[in-house]
């Protein structure tokens, strides 16, 4: 009976040393589940935002680390395959954070050497949220990746799915923040 507590307690201890160093993604312009301002909403399509991709800060990355990657993803857009908004990848591994506007390719924004490939938007860079006027409002999964590599050898005319294909392999851990957006 003893053996099986001890276990028990061990195993406890376990799990809440694991969740303590878990990889973790934060927001001081997004809450978990709250709505996404109108600053990052996407300018076009019917919407009228500012397109500025939020702050986005993290931590609890595993020892192995060697890059991170960022996604943005629309698990709810009515295409059958969802739309993917943003992906950055090739983020040094001493970076735990992106500042507001890093999405657009244009600023020096971005970490150096950081790679914005091309979103559903058809193009790289952030895309924000536009779903379809009147649908319910849709979940916008904002999902860091730390990567066992240094490196993904892709460019800012590789698709997300090539990229998340690739992270597939090579991701040690991920954290998500999810925003909604509706109009």
């Amino acid at each position: 009976m003893f053996k099986i507590a001890l276990t028990a307690a061990a195993t406890a201890l376990l799990a809440n040393i694991t969740a303590a160093q878990a990889l973790s993604l934060t927001s001081p312009d997004i809450k978990p589940g709250g709505t996404i301002a109108d600053e990052q909403v996407f300018n076009s399509f019917g919407c009228s935002g500012k397109n500025i991709s939020p702050a986005l800060t993290w931590s609890g990355a595993p020892a192995g680390a060697k890059s991170f990657a960022l996604s943005v993803y629309d698990p709810d857009a009515p295409t059958g395959s969802g739309f993917w908004h943003w992906v950055i990848f090739n983020i040094p591994a001493t970076v735990t954070s992106l500042p507001k506007g890093a999405g657009d390719p244009k600023s020096a924004a971005a970490p150096k050497d950081a790679v914005q490939s091309r979103t559903d938007f058809g193009v790289p860079g952030y895309g924000g949220p536009c779903p379809p006027k009147g649908d319910k409002p849709h979940r916008y999964q904002f999902t860091v990746f730390a990567v066992d590599i240094e490196k993904i050898d892709a460019d800012e005319n590789t698709s997300a799915a090539v990229i998340g294909f690739n992270l597939h392999f090579h991701t040690l851990a991920k954290a998500t923040l999810t925003g909604l957006s509706r109009r």
